[in-house]
């Protein structure tokens, strides 16, 4: 039930963002800065100032009112770029679900900059998003966690929601959908693909400590490895971005030093594949006949050069962001649900079997 605060008739009102401020011991100012998510408050502020705001119920209320005076009919998603195909996709399901419910759909990019994320954010808070739809790969800081949770808090109390697409959850008492697929459990099932055929020194490329997607695929790899009991040798894991580019790169230089001390690549992603492949063929190199190769996402360029890869849900992943973020009667000021779609191995024929006494 809602708590409401004594008028001097007696009569029980609203809880109002005085009472917030006066409940915590702050100024009205900061209350609010905090709840809009723009303030950097010191840790104990901010704690007192959301502990007000349960104990009063101040969210549920101001969500209510406005629910009751909102009319946007549009849906926000946020992306690094518009170029890239699994962002493309994953848009794409976004716009699709979005027409479906007569909503306008408005594309945000932010090239990977986290504060410009979180500016883009609060841009679509004020031009009243009834959803904002985060998508991929960011920095898992505390500092970013802790100021996108003030940014979904702010969003609630607008009447809007935060849905995270295809990255983890914020924290549980955070009011924001997570709509994931199985990064761990793609990686997993690839590379034990790739150990089932008998190779045991696998190339990992794309290692970016604390970034989420590159976190998730690498743990894959390495309980793959450790399942099928294959020592894990960090001189096997490459650092480098998701673009094709890098794929290319991080190949160049690892055969510029030697010839192959390894039998199968497992590139981040397909472009990174593409780039890789790309360098190995100039070295003289072929996949599959001398070098064993898998990817993730199956989107372009995959079909293109028979990559064995993993299958991601991209269009699924915007449609389902979509459809439980627009639902109706739900308190959106309660705790993360989370939805995980699963993920599949598509065999295409860049894997070879090892031959006995083969490296590795």
């Amino acid at each position: 039930m809602v708590r409401r605060a004594a008028s001097d008739d007696g009569e029980r009102r609203p809880t109002t963002i005085r009472d917030v401020a006066a409940h915590a011991g702050v100024s009205v100012a900061t209350v609010s800065r905090i709840l809009s998510g723009t303030y950097p408050s010191a840790p104990a502020t901010r704690s007192k100032v959301m502990k007000a705001v349960r104990e009063l119920d101040y969210v549920a209320n101001a969500n209510a009112r406005g629910l009751a005076g909102a009319s946007s009919r549009s849906v926000a998603i946020i992306v690094n770029s518009v170029v890239s195909p699994h962002y493309a996709h994953v848009a794409q399901g976004v716009q699709a679900q979005a027409a479906l419910e007569g909503k306008l759909c408005i594309v945000g990019t932010t090239g990977g900059d986290p504060e410009r994320e979180l500016a883009t954010v609060q841009l679509m808070r004020q031009e009243h998003a009834e959803c904002v739809i985060l998508v991929g790969n960011v920095v898992n800081n505390d500092a970013y966690r802790e100021r996108m949770a003030d940014y979904a808090r702010a969003l609630a109390l607008a009447g809007s929601r935060l849905v995270l697409c295809g990255r983890p959850t914020l924290g549980p008492d955070v009011p924001a959908l997570v709509v994931e697929y199985d990064n761990t459990g793609g990686a997993y099932a690839i590379t034990s693909h790739l150990l089932s055929a008998g190779h045991r020194r696998i190339l990992f490329l794309g290692r970016r400590e604390g970034y989420t997607t590159p976190d998730s695929r690498l743990a894959g790899y390495r309980a793959a490895l450790a399942d099928h009991r294959v020592p894990h040798d960090p001189a096997l894991e490459l650092d480098g971005t998701m673009e094709r580019s890098e794929g290319y790169r991080m190949i160049r230089e690892r055969l510029a030093v030697g010839p192959p001390d390894f039998t199968a690549v497992f590139a981040g992603n397909d472009l990174i594949a593409a780039g890789a492949r790309q360098a190995l063929r100039e070295q003289g190199l072929r996949v599959p006949d001398d070098i064993s190769m898998v990817g993730f996402d199956d989107l372009p360029p995959s079909a293109d050069i028979d990559l064995t890869t993993v299958h991601v849900p991209h269009e699924e992943l915007g449609r389902t962001a979509v459809r439980l973020a627009l639902q109706r009667g739900q308190d959106r000021t309660q705790p993360a649900e989370h939805v995980l779609l699963g993920t599949h191995i598509i065999v295409r024929d860049s894997v070879r079997p090892l031959r006995p006494g083969g490296l590795g």
